[in-house]
C-alpha cells in the first residue's frame, strides 16, 4: 500500500491516528502479507467496537492506541523477521516488544502488549490479563471465528470488508501458521494450538497428541478399567479379541475394540456411530446369546491402518447361522493396540 492509501485506511476506519500507530501499520504493511495486514486492522475495529457496546471509554477505560498497537502485531510472529523458535504467538510477542522498545514505550505498555499477542489465542486467560488484553482477543476471535459477531453494530463488518476485503483470511491463516511448523515442528508442540493445526497436516500419528504423550510419559499409566484385558498387538488379534469378548459378555471389553466415532455395521442397513450406541448394538448382540466365528480372508496394512476382511459365521440368533464377509478398517492407537475405525459385518 502506498502512503496515500495507509492515510485513507486511517481516515475512513477513524483509527487512532499517532506516529506510533503509523509506525506499527507501515511495519505490518512491510513485513507481513496483505491478509494478515487486513486481518490485524479489521481485529481493530471489532475490538473497539466490543469496548463501545460494553461501555468503555477509549483514553479513560482502555489505551486505544495500545489497543490498536497490540491488534496491529498480533500476527507479527507469522513474518520472516518474526519467526524465530518459539510458538508463532510468542514470537510476534517478542518481535512486537522489540519493536515498541526501540520507539520508547514504556515497559509498562510493553508487557501489557505482550500479553495481548502472546495470549491471544488463548481462551480462558486472556480476558483475565486485563481490558486491552481481552478486547484484543474478542476482536480477533471476531474476524478469524465470528465470535460475537452478532453484537456488532449493523453494517460495520461490510464496511470493514469492503475497504479490507477477507482474502480467504482464516485459511491463508492457519496455512502461514502451518508452514512455519512444518518447517520447526518444535513451534508447534503437541498441547498448542499451532500444535493442533500441524496434527491436521501430517499422517496419523507423525505429531503426537495428548494421548500419545501420556503413553510415553514412562509412568505406566493404563486407561482406567483396561488393566485386565489384553490389547490387540495385531490386526488380526482384533477378531480374536472380539469372539473372545463376546462368548464372555464382556461388554466393556467389546467397546474397547472401537475408537469413541467409530462405525458399526451390526446389521443389514443398520449404521451406528460412537461409543454409546456401539454399546447398546454390541450388549444387544450379548443378550441375544450370539456367538461369533472370524477366519481372517485377507489383510492390507499400511503404516498405522489396516484393511481387513473376515469370513464371518453368527450363530444362537435364529434357526441358521448367519454367513457373511467383513470389511473392518483399523487403527493402531497410541498405546499399540488395533482398534476399529469401521466394522461392516455386511459391507460386501
Amino acid at each position: 500500500m502506498t502512503t496515500d492509501a495507509h492515510l485513507s485506511v486511517f481516515e475512513q476506519l477513524d483509527l487512532p491516528d499517532t506516529s506510533l500507530t503509523r509506525e506499527a501499520y507501515a511495519y505490518v504493511a512491510r513485513a507481513t502479507p496483505v491478509f494478515v495486514l487486513h486481518h490485524s486492522v479489521r481485529s481493530y475495529v471489532f475490538a473497539r467496537a466490543h469496548a463501545q457496546g460494553r461501555g468503555l471509554r477509549a483514553g479513560a477505560d482502555y489505551d486505544d492506541e495500545l489497543l490498536f498497537v497490540s491488534c496491529v502485531l498480533h500476527d507479527i510472529g507469522l513474518s520472516e523477521e518474526g519467526n524465530g523458535d518459539q510458538r508463532f504467538e510468542v514470537d510476534g510477542a517478542d518481535t512486537a516488544a522489540a519493536f515498541l522498545r526501540e520507539r520508547g514505550v514504556e515497559k509498562r505498555r510493553i508487557a501489557i502488549a505482550w500479553d495481548a499477542i502472546a495470549l491471544h489465542t488463548s481462551d480462558g486467560i486472556a480476558a483475565r490479563k486485563g481490558t486491552e488484553v481481552a478486547l484484543a482477543q474478542a476482536g480477533i476471535g471476531t474476524d478469524i471465528l465470528g465470535v460475537r459477531r452478532e453484537s456488532l453494530p449493523a453494517g460495520l463488518a461490510d464496511d470493514v470488508h469492503t475497504l479490507l476485503p477477507r482474502l480467504d483470511l482464516a485459511y491463508a491463516l492457519s496455512d502461514a501458521i502451518v508452514t512455519q511448523a512444518k518447517a520447526k515442528p518444535h513451534k508447534a508442540t503437541p498441547t498448542t494450538f499451532p500444535g493442533q493445526l500441524l496434527r491436521h497436516h501430517l499422517p496419523y500419528g507423525a505429531h503426537r497428541g495428548w494421548y500419545d504423550l501420556l503413553a510415553a510419559a514412562g509412568w505406566g499409566d493404563k486407561p482406567l478399567g483396561a488393566a485386565a484385558r489384553r490389547r490387540a498387538e495385531t490386526p488380526q488379534q482384533v477378531g480374536t479379541l472380539f469372539m473372545e469378548y463376546l462368548e464372555a459378555g464382556d461388554i466393556e471389553g467389546l467397546v474397547s475394540l472401537y475408537e469413541p466415532n467409530a462405525h458399526l455395521v451390526p446389521t443389514p442397513g443398520t449404521d451406528v456411530v460412537g461409543t454409546d450406541a456401539i454399546r447398546e448394538a454390541l450388549q444387544q448382540l450379548i443378550d441375544s446369546g450370539a456367538r461369533l466365528k472370524l477366519e481372517l480372508r485377507d489383510i492390507r496394512q499400511v503404516d498405522d491402518i489396516a484393511l481387513v476382511s473376515n469370513n464371518a459365521t453368527l450363530t444362537r440368533i435364529g434357526p441358521e447361522p448367519v454367513i457373511s464377509t467383513t470389511t473392518e478398517i483399523l487403527r493402531r492407537q497410541p498405546d499399540g493396540g488395533w482398534v476399529h475405525v469401521v466394522d461392516d459385518l455386511f459391507f460386501s
